[in-house]
């Protein structure tokens, strides 16, 4: 059980989705953290600028009493009426409480009534560094004097005209504005990161969602493709990302499989046929033989059969291998070119004998000067034996043939075309097929395979051509064309 809820967080959806929510905590952490430091910084460097000014303005007030005062005692400055109203008034305006010190930071007076009756010295490093300086801040409780820190600054009381120091005045203030929006932003923060983290999660989990469903369609449609069950296709999701795309392409690849198979049980199919009929033949007719069914007198005849029927059975596994390794070639590649008259003139040398044996006549228009076409010499002769022969083969005897070729539109167009029984409309689109042949056919030629016309187009389409056929009134062409230098 734990593994399986293990392998289900370790899926894409979930590590998407936490690798998302990662980052967006992560980034509103570090804004977070950066946007308080600055601006408590600035906020306190803002109210202590603020304390120096007052203070500054208290010390400016507090100069003639603290230079009367050089040689009163404590208590006599302290008791000074218009000095505590005036220090009073300043702390009420400013909202701070003021300590009027001597020189050596002893209190001679305070503003802050819960110090009456108390003796108090600001803190030595405090001082020394007003002396030094001019001015000093701190935020502390002063040594326990007081329950929470506070934000303390002091400034020297210079006298203008000697211009030598008569005393120190510090002002105090409490940090409870800082704390209360530092707890502002605090809370504000963690609303917001919130509700941005579940703005995150929502958009996070849709947009995973999407790119997921499709690939788990994808996983489980492999899995039916691995158990032989290609009508399996993807849904059209509509997007025109790479998920669309890959949908798309997922789907022509699942065409091409199920056409492949498809294409793979027929040619089964087909072959079982093929091979079925000549390998019963050669059985049937040697085990009449044997066990003297076949007159010893009709064996020889018999024996010619088995042996027409072996060699048939031979040539069909021949072609075969012909067509498996003219689909693996790529006669473009080398980019040669050769004369495809020459080659038009050859096959006819090589077909004189069987145009002769049916009283053919030959029209052949083949140019003397030559034609050179980009493609195989081998693979081209091939393809135009094979028409021929077929053309001489079905052709109406004591007919013409016709063989030539004509440059159109830079290319090279080779026709091959006899007279004899006109093909169906819905017979020609079959005629290029594995192991066609038409009934007249099957009845006439009795050494076909059914394999010459569909290498024919194998070798066309390796070469990025189509051929082209037509019959009417007897008159049956084939045409195809070469791109031509």
């Amino acid at each position: 059980m734990r593994k399986k809820i293990r392998s289900r967080f370790q899926g894409l959806y979930w590590r998407q989705l936490f690798v998302t929510a990662g980052m967006v905590m992560l980034t509103l952490f570090l804004l977070g953290a950066s946007f308080f430091s600055l601006s408590y910084n600035y906020a306190r460097s803002q109210k202590s600028e603020e304390l120096v000014s007052k203070a500054q303005i208290m010390a400016q007030l507090s100069v003639s009493y603290l230079e009367t005062g050089r040689n009163l005692s404590m208590e006599e400055l302290r008791n000074d009426r218009d000095f505590q109203r005036l220090a009073t008034f300043a702390a009420t305006v400013s909202d701070v409480h003021f300590m009027i010190c001597d020189t050596q930071g002893r209190v001679l007076l305070t503003t802050d009534s819960s110090l009456d009756g108390m003796v108090v010295t600001m803190p030595e490093k405090m001082t020394e560094e007003i002396r030094e300086k001019g001015a000093a801040s701190t935020r502390g409780d002063l040594g326990g004097l007081y329950p929470q820190k506070r934000l303390v600054v002091g400034v020297q009381a210079v006298n203008p005209e000697s211009r030598e120091a008569v005393g120190e005045v510090f002002a105090i203030s409490t940090t409870l504005s800082l704390d209360a929006m530092w707890k502002g932003f605090i809370g504000l923060f963690f609303m917001t990161a919130f509700v941005v983290l579940m703005v995150a999660f929502m958009a996070s989990s849709i947009t995973a969602m999407r790119q997921v469903q499709p690939i788990r369609e994808m996983v489980q449609a492999t899995r039916r493709y691995a158990e032989g069950d290609f009508d399996v296709r993807m849904q059209d999701y509509g997007r025109e990302d790479e998920i669309g795309e890959l949908a798309a392409s997922f789907n022509n690849m699942a065409e091409s499989l199920q056409q492949t198979e498809r294409q793979r049980r027929e040619f089964i199919a087909n072959i079982s046929h093929e091979l079925k009929t000549p390998m019963t033949t050669i059985a049937g007719y040697t085990d009449g033989i044997l066990d003297g069914t076949i007159p010893p007198e009709n064996e020889r005849q018999y024996l010619q059969i088995i042996s027409n029927e072996s060699r048939r059975l031979s040539r069909m596994v021949r072609r075969m291998l012909d067509v498996s390794q003219l689909q693996a070639m790529d006669p473009l590649k080398g980019g040669n070119h050769f004369d495809i008259c020459e080659s038009m003139r050859r096959v006819l040398i090589s077909m004189e004998k069987k145009i002769n044996d049916r009283h053919l006549d030959v029209d052949a228009d083949i140019p003397e000067e030559p034609i050179l076409v980009l493609g195989d010499n081998d693979m081209i002769t091939q393809v135009i034996y094979n028409l021929l022969e077929n053309a001489a083969k079905f052709a109406r005897e004591s007919s013409t043939l016709y063989l030539g070729v004509t440059t159109i539109d830079g290319k090279a167009r080779v026709t091959v075309r006899n007279l004899g029984d006109t093909i169906p409309a819905e017979e020609l689109p079959l005629l290029f097929e594995r192991f066609h042949k038409s009934d007249k056919s099957r009845s006439e030629d009795k050494d076909g395979v059914g394999l010459g016309l569909y290498i024919v187009k194998t070798i066309l389409e390796q070469h990025k051509e189509k051929i082209n056929v037509t019959s009417e009134n007897g008159v049956t062409t084939f045409s195809f064309s070469l791109a031509a230098e």
